[in-house]
């Protein structure tokens, strides 16, 4: 009798963003907080630098700035925490976000949105 228990199944991350995290190890390596210039910049371990409006977090936008700086890494750099302000990010949530973000910032730039007159 063939059953699930019996069958040796691979399981492997599908969504590109999951290889990179639990298959490739991306890992967020530090925060840079400044609510001055509305910014939350995270550094990667491949170098890379993501970048984020602290006002698109709304517990972090509304948290004053010595709490932001109260932040840790969860689970070995996949997520930051803000105890506290009881807010947590992972890195595949922030990549998410700035993307949208960017894209959307890139769409509204190059596009004119004013309505069409007939």
């Amino acid at each position: 009798m063939n059953t699930l228990k019996n069958k040796k199944t691979d399981i492997r991350a599908k969504d590109p963003i999951d290889i990179l995290v639990f298959e490739k190890g991306l890992r967020i390596k530090k925060v840079i907080i400044d609510k001055e210039l509305d910014l939350i910049g995270v550094i990667l371990n491949n170098g890379k630098i993501l970048e984020s409006k602290i006002s698109h977090y709304p517990k972090l936008k509304n948290a004053p700035e010595q709490e932001l700086e109260k932040w840790q890494l969860i689970s070995k750099g996949i997520g930051i925490t803000w105890e506290n302000l009881d807010e947590d990010l992972s890195v595949k949530g922030f990549i998410h976000t700035v993307a949208i973000n960017e894209m959307l910032e890139h769409l509204q730039s190059s596009t004119n949105l004013g309505r069409a007159t007939v």
